[in-house]
């Protein structure tokens, strides 16, 4: 439980992290590609540039990912 638990912390500071450059940056979150959605319908799609679509689909995930490989070395570095 404790390693879920820390490997989960690092996928929300990494998380964290990522949307604050992302904004800075320009690019589109997911917090507001759900804004648009919300208030576009289907047409949100329409407004995304393409770099958004492949933050949004390759890089935010594969980033996510490095913040699961980052907690589960930690872990394992001071637990075990």
């Amino acid at each position: 439980m404790l390693k879920l638990y820390i490997i989960g912390i690092f996928i929300l500071i990494i998380a964290i992290i990522a949307n604050g450059i992302i904004v800075n940056v320009g690019l589109k979150s997911w917090y507001d590609f759900i804004d648009l959605l919300n208030s576009d319908g289907s047409k949100a799609f329409a407004k995304l540039q393409i770099l958004d679509y492949i933050w949004l689909f390759l890089g935010y995930p594969l980033v996510l990912g490095c913040g699961y490989l980052i907690g589960l070395k930690c872990y394992k570095w001071f637990f075990l």
